[in-house]
């Protein structure tokens, strides 16, 4: 059974094993309700709960600011995990992915102040700015480190020879990107390189943003509307394969969204699922508790092999990770 006393290390931060992922109490996925999202987050921090990951560039700085109203008073038993990258002003600033050290510092401060703490516990670089190596940028996080105002540096969805790159600058704790029972392409190379070099790996989209709990884009608004995977042909294709772990969860007596956290779980990365409602939540937080007998990983393994998956993850136009984003099938 999974407890709140239970921790996995990322670098020098020691984390529950499940994380909450904020984004969606931002309108990503369509609709959210502010009271509600408060309160499920305050449930997540009474169920033990204390890793918390959010970005500059959720609902434009809405994320972090709500973020902010949820920790007050309990900052001090809590990891906070930011973001920063993906430019907040990119009509006026002429780029959309920035990671020099002077805007690194400028984006720093800018959720400090949303966040209303004095340093954030696990800083990552969002995604990859092509125009600027990454050594630059990760030695700002380095400096920045040197002075307090950050306590790790984390990187999002980059390729196994950069991770090694960033790793040789300075010393990465956590590596974010997107990992589930649909998305299995960084267990090639990626994920083998983070382990060989003690660096904690963070999965975000747990459940396939969703898909894997059986929900589909029901509002004009979810931004999911314009993934190739959740157009009508991909979801009666991959469809098929949910089929199968939604008749392994009902043998087994669970939901299809524990099994698919359970899986993950097993992986012993950290995974960070996030909702609106707390009922899902306590729901997540349970799949901790189920342990996946390895002729059950199997069958769900053979299910969704890697690379099976209808549809790129992201919109044309997405940054490409090499080893990461499928092409559209």
């Amino acid at each position: 059974m999974v407890t709140s006393a239970d921790r996995i290390p990322l670098g020098p931060l020691s984390v529950t094993r499940q994380g909450f992922g904020c984004m969606g109490l931002s309108h990503a996925y369509g609709r959210a309700d502010e009271v509600e999202s408060l309160r499920t987050l305050d449930r997540a921090i009474e169920l033990g709960i204390n890793f918390f990951d959010t970005a500059d560039v959720y609902g434009q700085g809405h994320n972090e600011d709500l973020l902010a109203r949820a920790i007050v008073g309990r900052r001090k038993r809590l990891v906070i995990a930011s973001k920063f990258g993906n430019r907040l002003d990119r009509e006026t600033s002429g780029r959309q992915l920035d990671g020099r050290p002077e805007y690194v510092r400028t984006a720093l401060e800018g959720s400090l102040r949303r966040l209303g703490i004095d340093h954030v516990d696990l800083y990552y670089l969002h995604r990859l700015d092509p125009q600027t190596p990454i050594e630059d940028t990760v030695g700002e996080l380095a400096r920045l480190k040197a002075e307090g105002k950050i306590g790790a540096i984390g990187l999002s969805e980059v390729d196994a020879p950069t991770l090694r790159r960033a790793h040789a600058t300075a010393p990465i704790a956590a590596l974010q990107s997107e990992y589930s029972l649909w998305t299995r392409e960084v267990e090639a190379e990626i994920l083998p390189t983070a382990r060989e070099l003690g660096v904690g790996f963070v999965a975000y989209s747990p459940l396939g943003r969703g898909f894997l709990a059986g929900s589909v884009p029901t509002e004009a608004e979810d931004r999911r509307n314009i993934h190739p995977r959740f157009k009508p042909d991909a979801v009666q294709a991959n469809s098929k394969r949910r089929a199968v772990a939604d008749g392994l969860a009902e043998r087994l007596g669970i939901t299809s969204a524990q099994l698919a956290l359970a899986w993950v779980l097993s992986k012993g990365v950290v995974p960070i699922p996030g909702t609106r409602h707390i009922k899902h939540l306590e729901s997540n937080w349970a799949a901790g508790e189920i342990e996946l007998h390895p002729a059950h990983a199997a069958e769900l393994e053979a299910a969704f092999p890697p690379g099976s998956t209808v549809g790129a993850r992201y919109p044309a136009g997405a940054p490409a990770v090499p080893g990461l984003s499928p092409q559209p099938a």
